[in-house]
């Protein structure tokens, strides 16, 4: 039987960036991929290609939940896109009703297109009711700062520095995203679970973020821990498979470029 991960993330209708992007790293890492919707996103063009976004009711959530899990044996499951802190009380009502062995958090904290006041709410309850039940998070430059309490991440020693206070904080192993934010030649992600820290570097492509790299990272990670690897392996595989997505990245009428993840492993 092929393993099979979930996802528990938003609708991206151009295809760059979560479910759909979800789907097609899963199905490239040999995974058998499944999704509950949370949010409907897309671009708006009038509107210097914006979010507009349109969440999905809780209960509709839960049963899309309910049903992949019954009809598949699943023990990970990947959160991306939330939203609002209904939907994160959905989540984490179906998640605690459930035994995942792995649950990989993208720890979405900025919600384009809400008022301040919304996206702090949900920022909060992110932070209170999912964090507590991750076992492994991939936050980006600000999120780690916010996470982390830290003032600033300018150097990978300070990366380093953040991502073993949120394994101390949450207890969740962590690869902190370095990306195209620190300064250098190389792409520097840091992976600490409290026994390790391990730098995974690579040549930075290109110095514009890439929209869905992250996306594809946590389900890169995801895919990974459902066939078996442990979260260094998964880590390590992840890091790879965004590196060759942003290679062969997607153009559009976009200021920005999308990952195209199916050359992984044919090169």
């Amino acid at each position: 039987m092929i393993p099979v991960a979930l996802s528990i993330a938003g609708s991206e209708a151009s295809g760059g960036a979560g479910a759909q992007t979800d789907l097609k790293t899963f199905q490239q890492l040999g995974t058998f991929g499944t999704v509950a919707l949370t949010c409907i996103v897309s671009f708006d063009p009038k509107n210097n290609w914006g979010h507009r976004f349109v969440p999905v009711e809780p209960q509709v959530i839960a049963d899309q939940i309910e049903a992949t899990t019954a009809v598949h044996d699943i023990d990970t499951v990947k959160i991306g896109m939330l939203g609002t802190p209904a939907t994160i009380d959905a989540v984490a009502t179906a998640l605690a009703e459930r035994s995942f062995r792995h649950v990989v958090l993208d720890p979405v904290l900025i919600c384009k297109g809400q008022e301040p006041g919304a996206a702090l709410d949900t920022d909060n309850a992110l932070k209170q009711q999912i964090l507590p039940l991750a076992t492994f998070v991939t936050p980006n430059h600000f999120e780690s700062l916010a996470l982390s309490g830290m003032e600033k991440i300018d150097s990978v020693e300070d990366l380093t520095e953040a991502a073993k206070r949120i394994h101390d904080t949450y207890g969740v192993s962590v690869l902190a995203k370095g990306g195209v934010v620190l300064e250098g030649p190389e792409a520097v992600d840091v992976f600490h679970d409290g026994e390790q820290t391990v730098e995974l570097r690579s040549p930075k492509v290109g110095q514009e973020r890439v929209s869905g790299a992250g996306c594809t990272l946590a389900a890169a990670v995801t895919a990974e821990l459902a066939k078996g690897a442990t979260p260094l392996e998964a880590a390590r595989t992840a890091k790879a498979v965004v590196d060759s997505s942003i290679a062969h990245r997607q153009g559009g009428n976009t200021p920005f470029d999308a990952v195209y993840q199916g050359f992984y492993g044919k090169n």
